[in-house]
């Protein structure tokens, strides 16, 4: 059977993919809002046991064509480890067409645009990376571990790679003070990475986080649905790209809107306009039916 360790997280789109614990936990384990991994200590794990999870996936699923590396930072590992599990995994599943991970910066940073490439080769193409904002003030509020600059400097060489990357940021991570930096900023840089896939989540203080005790100490700002529908509104007006999905309907959201950009951008404007406008018929998801 397959194994898994503490809880499991994955991105919204993975849902119906094969999960797979290449690495237990995340490397960098610092950001404030993350309570993901806090009570995991990183490593990762032993090739032997995948393999015989990839066996028995073989025998008692159904076809297999999309397979997720957990847990947060499964690209950290060294590139002959992820190679071999990844010649495994093409092996054994002859309808695979891609494998995905989730990208921290660090781990983009140390990882050459060669091994990145050697490894789309072997079937791992897409790559989350949570940006969280392209504001330098704000990231170093998050315990992000980059600025800006140095976000977009790792981002570019997954693409150089011939990676694709779902990026995310955060809503209401700026604060009140910061709402509209953080928004532009945040433009910005997910303009110049311009990746395949673009996220709006709302960040969420979560118990277990240094997030969470500012908040209860009152030193978060907890933006309402109409401010970070503003903060939405001015980040999608910001966004100049060259072909991507964009999405902000992740369970933390309180409105869903989506389209793909550019094609999309004046319908998705005009849309947030109408929120904005008339907030008494917007359609706000209730907190009750969020979550993360």
């Amino acid at each position: 059977m397959i194994r898994y360790e503490g809880t499991l997280f994955r991105p919204p789109s993975e849902a119906e993919s094969l999960i797979l614990q290449a690495t237990i936990g995340c490397s960098y384990n610092e950001c404030t809002f993350c309570a993901m991994y806090r009570g995991k200590r990183f490593r990762v794990r032993k090739l032997d046991e995948l393999e015989r999870e990839i066996e028995w996936a073989r025998e008692n699923l159904g076809p297999v064509t999309k397979v997720f590396l957990a847990d947060g930072d499964a690209l950290i590992a060294k590139p002959s480890f992820l190679g071999a599990l990844l010649e495994r995994l093409r092996a054994a599943f002859g309808e695979l067409r891609r494998v995905s991970c989730y990208a921290s910066p660090q781990a983009l940073a140390i990882r050459s645009v060669d091994e990145m490439r050697q490894l789309r080769e072997l079937g791992l193409g897409l790559y989350y990376l949570g940006v969280e904002s392209g504001d330098d003030v704000t990231l170093t509020k998050l315990a992000k571990g980059v600025d800006a600059a140095e976000m977009i400097r790792v981002a570019r060489k997954a693409n150089e790679a011939g990676v694709k990357l779902s990026t995310m940021i955060l809503l209401g991570a700026g604060g009140r003070a910061r709402s509209l930096e953080h928004a532009r900023a945040s433009a910005r840089v997910i303009n110049a990475i311009d990746p395949r896939y673009v996220s709006a989540l709302v960040m969420t203080p979560v118990e277990g986080t240094p997030l969470f005790e500012q908040a209860e100490r009152g030193e978060v700002d907890e933006l309402t649905p109409l401010e970070l529908a503003r903060e939405l509104r001015e980040f999608v007006a910001g966004l100049e790209l060259s072909g991507s999905v964009f999405r902000s309907n992740h369970a933390s959201n309180y409105l869903a809107v989506n389209g793909t950009l550019p094609r999309h951008k004046d319908e998705l404007l005009r849309a947030l306009d109408t929120v904005l406008a008339h907030p008494e018929h917007a359609p706000f998801r209730p907190d009750w039916a969020r979550g993360l």
